[in-house]
């Protein structure tokens, strides 16, 4: 089971100066569409390849992805190896601050 937090919820904290790990699940063309400055990229199509570099950030570790599925999914498949996790719900779509376009 992992813990969730909404897009006002992760703005919030950013705000504030909160440490957190966010890591954005979506495809390249998503990223480049907009995404939030402190974020990471690690598209869902490379996580299982990729996955080690989750923790390679301190922070809470946080999932987004565009409405909250794709996130959802990295968060049961590493809550389940016990790793503390949190799914953004609402995922970009609900995100109400600023976006970074580009790569």
């Amino acid at each position: 089971m992992y813990r969730e937090m909404t897009a006002s919820e992760l703005h919030d904290q950013l705000k504030q100066g909160v440490k957190l790990n966010l890591i954005d699940v979506r495809e390249q063309d998503e990223w480049e569409d907009g995404h939030i400055e402190q974020a990471r990229f690690i598209p869902l199509s490379e996580f299982q390849a990729r996955a080690h570099e989750v923790h390679d950030v301190e922070g809470e570790v946080v999932f987004i992805c565009r409405s909250g599925g794709r996130s959802g999914k990295v968060c049961d498949f590493l809550s389940l190896q016990g790793f503390d996790v949190v799914n953004v719900t609402g995922g970009m779509l609900a995100w109400p601050g600023e976006v970074v376009e580009g790569k």
